[in-house]
Formats: C-alpha cells, sequence, structure tokens
C-alpha cells in the first residue's frame, strides 16, 4: 500500500452538502426557533426545551454523520489499481468517547447543581463555548486545508505556500477574538458570582482609555491580517482578546451582574456563528445567530428596566463608583424587629400580600416553603401576589424559575412594570432577600450607585416585613436599604428559609 496524494483526513465538507443535511439543519433551525418562542413564557417553557435539545440532537447527529473522518489509501489488484476509501474508526472513536464524556460531566452537573449555583454554571458553559471557539479558531489557523478555507501552492519545489482566503481571515479574526473575550469575561463573571472575588468593582486607572485602546488594537490587527497571516498576527489577537474580556468585567460591579451574565451569552452566541462560517457548519451559523441575537436583546430590555444604557453597563455599569464601596457598611440606626407570630397575624387580617423574593431566598432554599405560607394565606382569602424584578437574583429570570420549580401558578407572578402600581394598595410586602431592587436611594439618592435604577416601590405598602440574616452588611451592589428604617417596616432577623417556616407554624 502506497500513500494517496492528499494523506490525511477527509470529511465531507471538501465535498460539499447533499440535500439530506441541509434538510436536516433546517429542521434544527426551527426546533432552536421554537424553542426561544416556548422559552418566553413560563408555561411553555418545558416544550421550548424539550424542543431545544430535539434540535440539538439533529444538529449533532447530522454533523457526525457527514465530518466521519475517513482514510484513502493507494491498493495494487491485479490487473488494477485504485484507491480504496473508508471511516478511520480510531480517529471516529476518539471523537465518540470525547462526546461521551462530555454528555456524562454535564449530566451529572445538571443533575447536581443547585439552583443557588446557576448562575456560575451559566457564566462556566459561557466560558466553554469561547474556548471551543478560540480552539477550533487556532486549529482552523494551523490547519486551513483541513478546513476548506486555504489554496496551497509550490512556487519553490521545496516549500508549498499555503493562503487563507481573506474572507476565511476575517472569520478566523472576528471568531477567535469574540471567543476569547467570552472566554475571560466568564471565567470573571464565575469568579464573582461565587464568591471567589470580591462582587464589588475593581477600577484600574485610566480603564475606559486601556479598554478603547485594546479594542481599536484588536480591531486594526484583523484588518492586517487580511493582508498578512503571519502567526504573530493571529495569536496577538487572540492574547489581547482575552486581556480585553478581562479588563471589561472586572469593574463592573455586582447589581450588574445578570446583565452581564446576559451579554456574555450573546457574546457566545456570535463566536459559535463566527466558527459556523469557518466550519462551513450552517447549522451553527443558525444557532449562534439565534444565541448572539436573543442575548442582545435581552441585554438591552434589560437595560432599560434599570434605566440605563447598554454601552454604560459594559463600560462599568452602576455598580462601578467610588460610592459603591462606601455604603457596604450598615447604618446605626433605630429599626423595628418583629417575629414570625407578628409576620402571621398581620398577613392573615390583610387583604393583599405581595411577596418580593430575590437572591436571599435562593440561597436559603426557601422557594417551596414560601409556597406552602401562600397557599395558607389564600386558605383564609388573603389575595397573594408575587412581584420580580427584572435583575433580581444573579441572572435572568433567576426567581421565576425558582418560583415555577415550586409550583407557584403563573398567574400570581408579576413583572415589575405590571404590579408596582399595587403596593400602595396592599396591606402587607412580604420581602425575602431581595435588598438592592426594593432600596428607596435607587429613587432618591444621586450619589448612590443605583441612581435611577427602577425598584420595587415596596415602601409603599401598609406594611412591610422584610427577612433578611442580620442588619450586618448590605446588598450586592454594596449599599444599605434605607427602607430597613422606615416606620411602616418590620424586619425578620432569621435564615430565610428558617423564619418562613416559623410563619407557617404560626398560620397553621
Amino acid at each position: 500500500m502506497l500513500p494517496g496524494p492528499n494523506p490525511g483526513l477527509e470529511t465531507a465538507a471538501a465535498h460539499g452538502q447533499p440535500a439530506w443535511v441541509l434538510l436536516a439543519y433546517l429542521a434544527a433551525g426551527v426546533c432552536f426557533i421554537l424553542a426561544l418562542r416556548g422559552l418566553s413564557s413560563p408555561a411553555t417553557s418545558q416544550r421550548g426545551n424539550r424542543l431545544g435539545m430535539i434540535g440539538m440532537a439533529i444538529a449533532v447527529v447530522t454533523t457526525l454523520l457527514t465530518h466521519l473522518p475517513r482514510t484513502s489509501d493507494f491498493v495494487e489488484v491485479p490487473g488494477t489499481a485504485a484507491f480504496r476509501s473508508g471511516v478511520d474508526w480510531v480517529t471516529a472513536g476518539l471523537i465518540l468517547a470525547a462526546i461521551a464524556i462530555g454528555a456524562i460531566i454535564g449530566l451529572v452537573t445538571a443533575r447536581r447543581i443547585q439552583m443557588t449555583a446557576m448562575p456560575q454554571l451559566v457564566a462556566a458553559f459561557h466560558s466553554l463555548v469561547g474556548l471551543a471557539a478560540v480552539l477550533v479558531g487556532a486549529a482552523a489557523y494551523l490547519n486551513p486545508e483541513a478546513f476548506g478555507i486555504a489554496t496551497s501552492f509550490t512556487p519553490i519545489a521545496s516549500q508549498t505556500v499555503v493562503n487563507i482566503f481573506p474572507v476565511s481571515r476575517i472569520e478566523l479574526g472576528l471568531g477567535v477574538a469574540i471567543g476569547a473575550i467570552t472566554f475571560s469575561g466568564s471565567v470573571i463573571a464565575f469568579l464573582k458570582l461565587n464568591g471567589n472575588m470580591s462582587g464589588s468593582p475593581i477600577l484600574l486607572p485610566a480603564r475606559h482609555l486601556i479598554n478603547l485602546a485594546t479594542l481599536g488594537a484588536i480591531l486594526l490587527l484583523i484588518a492586517y491580517f487580511t493582508q498578512d497571516q503571519s502567526p504573530w498576527v493571529f495569536f496577538t489577537v487572540m492574547a489581547l482578546s482575552f486581556a480585553i474580556g478581562f479588563l471589561l468585567i472586572i469593574p463592573i460591579g455586582g447589581a450588574d451582574m445578570p446583565v452581564v451574565v446576559s451579554m456574555l451569552n450573546s457574546y457566545s452566541g456570535w463566536a459559535a456563528a463566527a466558527m459556523g462560517f469557518t466550519l462551513h457548519n450552517s447549522a451553527m451559523i443558525i444557532t449562534g445567530a439565534l444565541v448572539g441575537s436573543s442575548g442582545a436583546i435581552l441585554s438591552y430590555i434589560m437595560c432599560r428596566a434599570m434605566n440605563r444604557s447598554f454601552i454604560s453597563v459594559i463600560a462599568g455599569g452602576f455598580g462601578a463608583t467610588a460610592a459603591s464601596g462606601a455604603g457596604g457598611e450598615a447604618i446605626d440606626r433605630p429599626y423595628k424587629r418583629g417575629s414570625a407570630e407578628d409576620a402571621a397575624f398581620l398577613m392573615k387580617q390583610a387583604d393583599q400580600v405581595i411577596i418580593v423574593p430575590g437572591y436571599g431566598m435562593a440561597v436559603a432554599q426557601a422557594q417551596h416553603t414560601l409556597r406552602e405560607m401562600a397557599d395558607l394565606l389564600k386558605a383564609e382569602g388573603v389575595r397573594v401576589k408575587y412581584a420580580i424584578h427584572p435583575v433580581a437574583g444573579r441572572m435572568p429570570g433567576h426567581m421565576n424559575v425558582l418560583l415555577a420549580e415550586a409550583n407557584v401558578p403563573y398567574d400570581e407572578v408579576f413583572e415589575l412594570e405590571d404590579i408596582n402600581s399595587e403596593f400602595a394598595q396592599t396591606d402587607v410586602a412580604f420581602v425575602i432577600g431581595a435588598n438592592d431592587v426594593t432600596n428607596p436611594a435607587a429613587k432618591t439618592d444621586k450619589s448612590s450607585p443605583i441612581y435611577g435604577m427602577p425598584v420595587l416601590d415596596v415602601e409603599k405598602a401598609r406594611t412591610v416585613l422584610f427577612i433578611k440574616r442580620s442588619m450586618g452588611g448590605a446588598g450586592y451592589a454594596g449599599v444599605d436599604n434605607e427602607l430597613f428604617y422606615r416606620d411602616n417596616t418590620m424586619m425578620l432577623l432569621a435564615d430565610a428559609k428558617k423564619m418562613v417556616e416559623e410563619v407557617v407554624k404560626a398560620l397553621g
């Protein structure tokens, strides 16, 4: 046996895609679109998840079938000579083994992860998507012929020149840059969300100038890369992109973290789309574009909900001011302290109770006990509603997911703009672990780092019951909540789940 004229791996991508492959990718794309539509409402979210899983299964299986590694060998048979092509089962086995390992890790993680750690998990997944884009881009740059993005010629007998197509150089540069930004930014977001790094903003001198200069250098180098494909250009773009991801996220304060998670989700989508062009994979292009655009739209909606521009958030956000660190200590002022029995009595006498859940509820895993309390109140004839702030928790929809897990009826859950006007006619606002999103300082104190952010008007309720572990410490934005010291506020100082259990006992 003699090696063929083009030894190595061959894929179906080099020979075009059959009609059935395009139809399969189209079906996967339709499933992804329907999945996004389903995820727009808690009532249809499970169906949306299933459609997304079906679409991804179709895309993965189709890609595997059309990109199985193959080998070509020159064989001599008596009277004839020909090339014999077959599946490289060794390499195919390694690919399938890697998929199996990843699937097992994903399954175990999904079954064991606590809902309180879901934001960290999402940030970690975003980092993996970004890293995958970087690795694929590096592989395509180092072996462009295998990806069908280059031509080769031999002007000198001893040296072969490989020329990457100009459009492919742009795709590679953008894909690697976005992927690297996503990876390093997501790592910082994970460390902040997981408590390994302070949630307070870390401000570098002249950070805006440094960021603009770095971004400008990346764009100029990508433009230069179309003329010169030297390794130093490619890997400098990669290094600067890793750096700017770190620089963009580290000064963002904790109050902006839900927007950061949404923004990084968008970045991961665009990175995947760029790599889809490099791999000639329409499913990746469709999926990446859907994730990128939906993440960008969600980030924009959340910024509007916080009365901030998207640019101001990614440039440092309202958690990135010197004042944010100054409010970290609780103010020594008189406040009212109540008991579970006091809370149960007040809520039993109420016509309407609005429950405001926050990250403290998630940490205590009190959502099931909270629903039990609400059921007891409804049995007493009390109207119960839930008020959700767009940035409550640590990621978009965090509170909605927790309440859905506890089987809270969807028609009892309301967003800020739909329920804020009702607090003035409400007897009791029951706040469980929601600090920054209920702080009246956002409306009155121009020196506050959260000034201008729309908040839930809980202070307008006749009575505010506020569950907090202790009066020490402040919210994730690092500011004390003046609501604690209002005349109509009663502080219930205890672990959120333990306090709600005691309220349930008192109601029974």
